[in-house]
């Protein structure tokens, strides 16, 4: 009993043993592998603490690049600013400089345009402007293929309106007040001007206007050899011829009313300056009905009294002013236009008009025109410039028209009479 007691005892104990020796089995495998997998995790930490520092490193890196790509960016920024800002100055700088040179030339501009007090009268005069042109000028002109004014030195004189012609005329046509005047003693050739006083003597004349007239070759121009639409054998009346002649300054036209008036071309050519006397132009000179001869010669202020003259006519205004006029020759009908662009523009009103050019005269015009309610007459000559006397006609128009604006000159003409 005993003994099965004590075998009882022992086989629990070996039971025991046996299940402490199995707890403690894997403990001690798991002591066992502690050390080598701290040293494993340790190992893990060591590389995520690298990582981590390199990662920082990293991003240090990046932001110090960052940084000095700001800082760089921030230079270029700060020196572009600063290149544009010295651009403004210095652009302001220069508008400054433009303002203030403005200024200047507007104050010189004004200090040159004649305000009335300076108005009523521009008074301009050059002391080469010789009474008659000499046989060696007539020679220099031709050789040098220079206008007489300019081998004169005309062109040197100065005058507030800044005009391109190097003689000039603005005559009140009721008064005769003059309002501007520019070497209006001088003597020069004056080209087709002439055929305002070969109008003069024709219509004077009472000569049939619708008498036919033949072009012949004594009306081609050797002078100059100019061309022209009007063929030889061409027949016309002598309206027609008269109005080609003063609208589009036909030389052959005007050629054939000279040599077809009674007594011929010398007769003719003698009652011209034989009405030049009788108007008082006492420095005019006519040597043939067309102006291609340079020996056709006046002063500004004898043009003036011509144009005056001319005005009297009804039918010379409505010619010289025509804007264009067509003509049957044969079959063809040939359209011809006025010299004059001004007789085409709505800003003038024009009652009689004349243009001229040869080289010896430069380019020339007169006009009879009204403005600021009032009439005057004006002579431009020795122009330089194929627009130019246009253009110097517009400027003395807008001068007139802004001193009757501002009140500096009356819209009607005055009971004072000067010459």
């Amino acid at each position: 009993m005993v003994d099965r007691k004590l075998k009882a005892t022992r086989w629990l104990l070996m039971a025991l043993m046996a299940l402490v020796a199995g707890f403690s089995q894997p403990q001690l495998a798991e002591a066992k592998s502690t050390p080598r997998e701290a040293k494993s995790q340790a190992t893990k930490k060591v590389k995520v603490v690298k990582q981590a520092k390199s990662a920082k490193e990293s991003k240090v890196a990046s932001r110090k690049q960052a940084g000095k790509r700001t800082a760089a960016a921030q230079a270029r920024q700060r020196k572009v600013v600063g290149s544009r800002s010295e651009s403004r100055v210095a652009a302001t700088r220069a508008t400054g400089k433009r303002s203030a040179s403005s200024a200047r030339a507007q104050a010189a501009s004004v200090a040159r345009t004649p305000e009335v007090p300076a108005f009523s009268r521009i008074a301009v005069s050059s002391p080469n402007a010789l009474s008659r042109p000499t046989a060696s000028l007539v020679a220099a002109s031709g050789a040098k293929g220079a206008s007489f004014g300019q081998l004169y030195g005309l062109h040197q004189t100065q005058d507030p309106l800044e005009l391109k012609s190097s003689v000039a005329l603005v005559m009140d046509q009721d008064t005769n007040e003059v309002m501007l005047s520019k070497n209006p003693e001088a003597v020069l050739p004056i080209a087709s001007l002439t055929k305002l006083m070969t109008a003069v003597v024709v219509v004077e004349a009472h000569l049939p206007l619708d008498d036919s007239i033949t072009i012949t070759n004594d009306d081609v121009d050797t002078e100059k050899n100019s061309s022209s639409r009007l063929a030889v054998g061409s027949s016309l009346s002598r309206g027609e011829l008269l109005h080609l002649a003063l609208m589009s300054s036909e030389n052959r036209a005007a050629h054939a009313l000279g040599r077809t008036y009674p007594g011929g071309m010398p007769a003719f050519v003698s009652a011209m300056n034989a009405k030049a006397r009788l108007l008082g132009m006492h420095d005019t000179r006519y040597v043939d009905p067309t102006g291609l001869n340079s020996g056709n010669q006046a002063t500004a202020r004898d043009l003036a009294m011509l144009v005056k003259a001319a005005y009297q006519q009804p039918l010379i205004r409505e010619l010289s002013v025509s804007p264009e006029h067509a003509v049957r020759l044969g079959n063809r009908q040939l359209q011809f236009r006025n010299t004059n662009s001004l007789v085409r523009s709505p800003s003038w009103d024009i009652g009689l008009q004349k243009t001229g050019y040869i080289v010896e005269a430069g380019r020339c015009l007169v006009m009879q025109a009204s403005m600021a309610g009032r009439k005057f007459i004006m002579v431009f000559l020795d122009s330089a410039g194929k627009y130019s006397r246009q253009a110097d006609a517009e400027r003395v128009r807008r001068w007139i028209e802004n001193a009757a604006q501002k009140g500096a000159l009356s819209t009607h003409a005055s009971a004072k009479v000067t010459s």
